[in-house]
């Protein structure tokens, strides 16, 4: 692992991630930004989301056509300005949901005094859980995609979780995914329009937390809707029902292959997947000089109450 700290600098991602895309979107009042770092809990967020705003529906074929990833290509040579059109052409009787992977100024934030009506849900994860997600579902990517934007798998992959997190992590500065997302959010987020909440929070309390998504979004289910929604918001049905969860739309070829998006989702079992004591100290020591607000580090690790 290298000695040198990195700088707070955004990550270079994959070529299909292009954040500068969202900085073309025209945003309409209601709608409702999904931020989330990697493997943070963004395909639960997009759901618990999407099932809010339609009061609870098993009808639909991939989430990824019902809330838009806005800084996505689905194959070498795609116009950003494709993204852009999608975007504008979705209907205009019903509020719209994006996900993003981009803290500000990546994904414009829209300040409530700003007279744009823009939410932003944005979502945090123990990096140590992240991170080793992160390796499982870079290895579930298939080849077709990696061919598709000829890029060998080596480029992402590695066969054991200490050199990936040495050669991939540690070797293109990617814990700034996580804790330069901290720092991007942390100054906004007593803002009435950002909510913040925890992954671990979530797990602890499925119910209470979508029904604080709801609050925050300003919707309100009645009680027939509201057992639709918690069914659906499940990870058991979300697993039975996992197809509707891997982008099946989102690409040229197919992206990933069964089990990548609803893989555990545990809380606490990083080791399991691979973490080490030595990582997991490089790993806080990297973030904390990326982001040195001891207590706001202290809650991207253990959740619970906003400091």
């Amino acid at each position: 692992m290298s000695d040198t700290l990195e700088s707070d600098a955004p990550p270079a991602g994959p070529p299909w991630i292009q954040p500068e895309i969202q900085q073309m979107i025209e945003w309409r009042d209601g709608d409702v930004v999904i931020s989330v770092p990697i493997k943070s809990g963004t395909t639960w967020t997009m759901n618990i989301v999407h099932q809010l705003l339609t009061g609870g529906t098993a009808d639909f074929r991939d989430i990824y056509e019902q809330v838009p990833w806005i800084e996505f290509l689905g194959f070498p040579g795609q116009s950003p300005q494709d993204v852009v059109d999608r975007v504008a052409a979705m209907p205009t009787a019903g509020r719209r949901a994006f996900k993003t992977h981009s803290p500000p100024p990546g994904v414009p934030f829209q300040a409530a005094a700003s007279g744009k009506d823009v939410k932003y849900v944005v979502v945090f994860r123990n990096p140590e859980e992240g991170v080793v997600s992160f390796k499982t579902f870079l290895d579930k990517h298939t080849d077709e995609w990696f061919d598709l934007w000829g890029m060998p798998r080596e480029a992402l992959c590695r066969p054991d979780f200490p050199s990936f997190y040495s050669e991939v992590i540690d070797g293109h500065g990617m814990q700034g995914a996580f804790f330069g997302f901290l720092a991007a959010w942390w100054p906004l987020r007593h803002e009435p329009n950002v909510m913040f909440i925890h992954f671990a929070d979530m797990k602890q309390d499925h119910e209470g937390s979508v029904r604080k998504i709801a609050k925050f979004l300003g919707e309100e289910p009645n009680n027939d809707q509201w057992a639709k929604i918690l069914e659906y918001t499940s990870f058991p049905w979300m697993k039975k029902n996992e197809g509707k969860f891997e982008a099946s739309t989102a690409g040229k070829v197919p992206i990933i292959n069964s089990g990548a998006m609803i893989r555990k989702g545990e809380v606490g079992k990083a080791k399991a997947d691979g973490m080490t004591d030595e990582i997991s100290r490089h790993l806080r020591e990297v973030g904390s000089q990326i982001f040195p607000d001891t207590a706001a580090v202290k809650w991207l690790y253990e959740g619970g109450e906003l400091p």
